[in-house]
């Protein structure tokens, strides 16, 4: 006689199974980007009333909507490596508890989701929710799969959490095209010194699956390298604009300057041994010197 798992126990796991897909510990990614997008464009730290609403869809579609699509394509077509990957072993695909047919259904309902809340905002805002998704799609889907391109795999990461997503935030109040270009620039190099280190996370197992990620081809010992270059680069970059007024006015920026060392030590202490945990912690201690620039910022008069 077969015993089958009750009804009242099976659904609850295949429920969070479906919440797992979304990863809720990624969605302050996106929203942390955006809200530095919507400071710098307002100048202040909590929204204006008449911009609640748009906020609230923002959180929805930056948070499980985009999320939930991007991932569900990316745990489709990393089954192999993942399957050999201990930090996956969990993973709802991997366990069996959802199907790919699962994954596929899920994405498209995660994507016309996402497109169709972000009109709410308006057609700029719901083009770069658009923009994100084809992006998803072109880093796991075969036979283009940024994520198995050297450079392409980091790329691709560095310009939707250090670009689009600021961006995002910003447009929810100003036009996309105001947007300062240095930001943008330095969005990518801190992204992609934040993402270099993931990947060696994964080398083993993406080596097994055929995948030739940049720690795949580089070697982990390069990508930290690498990715401590570029975060080098973001940090004197970051004190040339705050000393030359490039961005805002003000008489003193002794903190950014004493917490420019600090911010490289912390990254090549993290990058020795790299987590997500490690890589966490990096963020929260360059969230000092960027909580004093958006306060400069939000003081400062704005540019006739």
């Amino acid at each position: 006689m077969v015993l089958l798992a009750p009804p009242a126990v099976r659904r609850p796991s295949r429920a969070w199974a479906l919440v797992r897909l979304t990863r809720p510990w990624f969605w302050p990614l996106g929203w942390g980007a955006a809200y530095l997008g919507a400071v710098l464009a307002t100048r202040n730290w909590l929204p204006p009333a008449d911009a609640a609403l748009r906020w609230v869809v923002a959180l929805v579609v930056l948070g499980p909507l985009v999320w939930g699509a991007v991932l569900a394509v990316n745990d489709r077509y990393d089954l192999p490596g993942d399957r050999h990957n201990p930090r996956k072993a969990t993973a709802p695909l991997v366990t069996g508890v959802l199907t790919e047919a699962d994954l596929v259904r899920w994405q498209h309902r995660y994507e016309v989701a996402a497109v169709v809340v972000a009109l709410v905002i308006g057609p700029v805002f719901a083009a770069g929710t658009a923009a994100v998704l084809v992006l998803g799609r072109l880093y796991s889907v075969p036979p283009v799969r940024l994520k198995a391109r050297p450079g392409a795999d980091v790329a691709v990461n560095a310009v939707v959490v250090g670009v689009l997503a600021p961006v995002a935030g910003w447009a929810l109040h100003r036009p996309v095209g105001d947007y300062p270009l240095v930001l943008a620039v330095l969005g990518v190099l801190l992204a992609a010194a934040l993402y270099l280190p993931t990947t060696v996370l994964d080398v083993a197992a993406d080596t097994l699956a055929g995948d030739t990620t940049s720690a795949v081809r580089l070697s982990p010992r390069w990508c930290r390298r690498l990715g401590l270059g570029l975060w080098t680069a973001a940090t004197a970059l970051w004190l040339v604009c705050c000393h030359l007024g490039l961005l805002v006015p003000r008489d003193s920026w002794v903190l950014q300057t004493a917490m420019a060392p600090v911010l490289v030590v912390a990254y090549a202490a993290a990058v020795r041994r790299p987590s997500i945990a490690r890589m966490a912690a990096v963020c929260l201690v360059f969230a000092v010197p960027a909580i004093d620039f958006l306060w400069a910022w939000a003081a400062a008069t704005p540019p006739s």
